[in-house]
């Protein structure tokens, strides 16, 4: 497998997920295909390369999924942002805005992201909101964000504008 159209056809469109309106883009059918999963975490990995990657930052869940192999390929230190009360040990804390409230992102001080260049990862960028969350609290716990890798980008949701002007790069867009 080497051609992202392959990755495609293994994206799984469900109308209507998780409320009327919403067509979902699932990617377990790409997880279950070895093949198309190492071939997005390639992908991945050479554009967290190009980006001088020191460290990788994975957004809770999926991000875990492509992030931990794209630090392990690269042998660099990977972080878990994750969603509040995951974290056990010292931690800092940014709220964000949601269509319907506010939600929370968490990230440990130590091991500490200070002095990195950041990829962070994530399977999905609909309207950035919690990628820009995910920046600044990478930002004020004292790393650099070099770029940011997804697998899907939904064009129309403008979430590339909530990250400007940070470099952005998705294996597939809709």
């Amino acid at each position: 497998m080497s051609d992202t159209s392959e990755l495609e056809s293994l994206i799984r469109a469900i109308p209507d997920f998780p409320q009327p309106g919403i067509l979902f883009r699932d990617i377990t059918p790409l997880l279950h295909e070895p093949a198309a999963f190492a071939l997005a975490n390639d992908r991945l990995t050479d554009t967290a390369r190009g980006w001088g990657a020191t460290l990788v930052a994975g957004i809770e869940a999926r991000g875990f999924l492509f992030g931990v192999p794209v630090a392990e390929r690269l042998q660099v230190p990977f972080v878990p942002v994750r969603k509040p009360g995951k974290l056990p040990a010292d931690r800092a804390s940014v709220f964000y805005e949601l269509e319907y409230g506010e939600d929370s992102l968490e990230l440990h001080r130590d091991p500490s992201v200070a002095g990195h260049r950041v990829v962070i990862v994530d399977d999905l960028l609909a309207t950035g909101g919690t990628a820009a969350a995910t920046v600044r609290l990478i930002e004020e716990l004292g790393g650099t964000i070099a770029g940011l890798a997804f697998v899907i980008e939904l064009d129309d949701l403008g979430g590339r504008a909530a990250l400007d002007p940070h470099a952005i790069e998705a294996l597939l867009h809709y």
